[in-house]
Formats: structure tokens, C-alpha cells, sequence
């Protein structure tokens, strides 16, 4: 017998999980479909080390974290952990633009120091710093993949179906909603689809019934095969997160927290990995040219690392043009792909936006529905 619901989430990463969550806990009949399970080691959701921080030259996005801290607070009530762990982040570069950064967290009423070069070195030694630091101590690091299972416990918790083992590969449009077909035959109709396929999502798209002006007005999305490298340390003193951009390299870092053994800092360089058409063509190989320029900059910036990475790995970010979210709607499937390499903190408040847009009780920002908003003259 094929099985139904009034809401089916497709993709148990980190948005998909909140989406569920916020659709199960408003009294909704939800299944979650998930391709493997949940925080797949082959998305963008897995590991113990995302950056958690408010600062952003754009005061839209520091005042959506603000909101979203909010709702990560309710789900560390909800499930009795604590998601985020305090580090504080440091910003310099003269591409980062401390100063400017200043401004927004200071109109958002954060707490934060400007610092000059000299002294933020005097704070933190094991950095180079080559401008003024921006200093935010409310910043930390999000264990995503506890973050997925604990969503993903409230939405089952509130009555919501998990099946994993899900691969979608089919969606055609019924006279009362939807039918979607998995790789080994199964089906579940549903009056409502939420796509939160992550790295999948421009394969899946062109399975999907949407009208064909709704799929032109979709920003290009884009998948790329980021690498990071973890780090030790050449002494145990605290360690912020970071992001630098110079004027040759954009660079993040964090403590590595379980995934790097908690002996070292994660390093990556900012989209430095290559395009592949989706995630089904990732190899999890890392590029050696990567791995060079990254080992170069951390013997170069960071000197309390030794600069050997003791530990590699390889993720996915699935972009837009100009890094917004995209959260939008056509009929009655909702898409949903926040990535863009900073979605993670953001994740409890993508999924109440996407509740809201998939149940019609609220709306998302305009910025965020380019096709929608064309398709429906709104």
C-alpha cells in the first residue's frame, strides 16, 4: 500500500531536519525521506564543527542570526544539550573589512572589540594578524550533526515519520498532490513537497513538475567539493574561529571539536574546492594544489599550528551567484537550498521560514524568492 502524508521533506540535512521539526510541532502530518540517514557523511550537515557568528558586512543577515540564536536556545531546552559551544570569532583582512563589520554589530546592539593588529597579536600570539581584528565573543562552534538528530528528534517526538534509505528519484504531480518514487520502488503521495536536497537539489530539479517559468527565474546553483584540514596545535590555549580575507586567499577556521580528536584547529580555504555538476559526482579526494595553498597560509598566519594537517576531508557547499539563500515556492512544492558555505547557523530559522512558506501562515524574505516572486507579480 503506497503511503501518504500531507507534508513530505525531502533530505534530512540540517534545514530539511528543521523544516520537519517546525512542521511537526505546528500539529502537521510530516514524513521525512532521508537518501542514507540523517547528517549523511556525504552532505553538507555531518561533523561536529560548523561557525556559529553574527558578524556580516550586511545587517539583514546579523540581525537573522540574532533570530535564529533564539530558536537554537529552544531546541538546547527541548533536547537538553547545548549545540553551541563559546570559542568568540576573530575577523581581519583588508577583503573582510573589520571596521565595516563594527558598524552593523554595533547598530544590532552585539557585543564586540575593534582591535589594531598589534594588539591582537598581544591576545591571541598564535595568529598573524596583517590588519585590525574585529572581535565578537558571542560566536562558537555548532555540532551540526547533533544539531540534525536532535531536530529530527523533535520532529518525531511531535509525531513525525522518518524513513531513511530514501532515495528520491521521481516526483509527478497527481490529482490531489503529489507522487514520490524511491530508488528500490517504494512511493508515498503527499499533498505537499519540501525539497531540502542540499548538493542533490539540480539533479532533482529536473524531475520535478514545476512550471517552467518558476525554474528560469532560479538563480544558477552551483556545487563545489570544498576540503578541509585539520591542524594541531603546538600548545592547548583557547582558539576562536576566524575568518581572513587577504588579498591572495579568503580563509575560515574553528577548533575541530570531535571530528579532529579536539587536538586541532579546522582550516579550509572559502570555495577553493572544485564544481562538480551535483553531489552524486563528488570524489572525496582532495586536491593537492588545495592542500598546498592552505599549508602555505597557515605556516604564513598561524604559527600556533604546526603546519602539517594531521587529518583531511572533503564537503559540499551548493551556492547561489551571490551567496543568499533560496527559499521558495511554486504550487505546492516548497524549494529549499540555504547552503551557500553559511547556512549551518542559520538552520532552526531557514525551517520556520520554510514552514511558513509551505503551509501559506507567513512569508520568507523577498530576497530569498527570485522565481516566485516573478512567476506571481508579488
Amino acid at each position: 500500500m503506497t503511503e501518504s502524508s500531507e507534508y513530505v521533506v525531502v533530505g534530512a540535512g540540517l534545514a530539511g531536519a528543521a523544516t520537519a521539526w517546525q512542521l511537526a510541532s505546528r500539529g502537521h502530518d510530516v514524513t521525512l525521506l532521508e537518501r542514507t540517514v540523517p547528517a549523511s557523511h556525504d552532505g553538507s550537515s555531518h561533523g561536529s564543527a560548523r561557525i556559529f557568528r553574527y558578524a556580516y558586512p550586511d545587517e539583514f543577515y546579523t540581525k537573522a542570526v540574532i533570530e535564529s540564536k533564539a530558536l537554537w536556545d529552544e531546541l538546547d531546552r527541548a533536547s537538553g544539550l547545548e549545540l553551541i559551544s563559546p570559542f568568540g570569532a576573530v575577523d581581519y583582512g583588508t577583503a573582510r573589512q573589520p571596521e565595516q563589520l563594527a558598524r552593523v554589530l554595533a547598530a544590532a546592539g552585539v557585543e564586540h572589540e575593534l582591535l589594531s593588529a598589534t594588539d591582537a597579536r598581544s591576545r591571541w600570539p598564535q595568529f598573524s594578524f596583517d590588519t585590525s581584528v574585529l572581535w565578537h565573543p558571542g560566536a562558537g562552534v555548532i555540532d551540526a550533526e547533533s544539531a540534525v538528530h536532535a531536530m529530527v528528534a523533535q520532529a518525531v517526538q511531535h509525531d513525525a515519520r522518518l524513513r531513511t534509505g530514501w532515495d528520491v528519484t521521481g516526483v509527478t504531480q497527481t490529482g490531489g498532490g503529489y507522487r514520490l518514487t524511491s530508488a528500490t520502488g517504494q512511493e508515498i503521495t503527499a499533498a505537499n513537497v519540501v525539497i531540502s536536497a542540499g548538493g542533490w537539489l539540480p539533479r532533482l530539479l529536473r524531475q520535478l513538475p514545476l512550471p517552467a517559468g518558476f525554474l528560469a527565474g532560479l538563480p544558477e546553483i552551483t556545487v563545489r567539493q570544498e576540503q578541509a584540514y585539520h591542524f594541531r596545535y603546538r600548545e592547548q590555549q583557547p582558539w576562536p574561529t576566524f575568518i581572513h580575507k587577504s588579498a591572495d586567499i579568503q580563509t575560515y577556521g574553528l577548533p575541530g571539536g570531535r571530528d579532529a580528536g579536539f587536538a586541532g584547529q579546522k582550516v579550509a580555504e572559502f570555495n577553493g574546492g572544485n564544481s562538480i555538476p551535483s553531489a552524486a559526482r563528488q570524489t572525496g579526494i582532495v586536491d593537492p594544489a588545495n592542500r598546498g595553498r592552505v599549508v602555505d597560509y597557515v605556516r604564513k598566519y598561524l604559527p600556533g599550528l604546526e603546519p602539517d594537517p594531521y587529518a583531511e576531508t572533503t564537503c559540499l557547499f551548493t551556492n547561489t551567484p551571490n551567496e543568499d539563500f533560496l527559499l521558495d515556492r511554486a504550487e505546492g512544492i516548497t524549494i529549499l537550498s540555504p547552503c551557500s558555505g553559511h547556512g549551518a547557523k542559520f538552520a532552526p530559522l531557514i525551517g520556520q521560514w520554510a514552514a511558513d512558506l509551505a503551509t501559506g501562515t507567513g512569508s520568507v524574505p523577498s530576497r530569498f524568492r527570485q522565481a516566485g516572486t516573478r512567476v506571481s507579480g508579488r
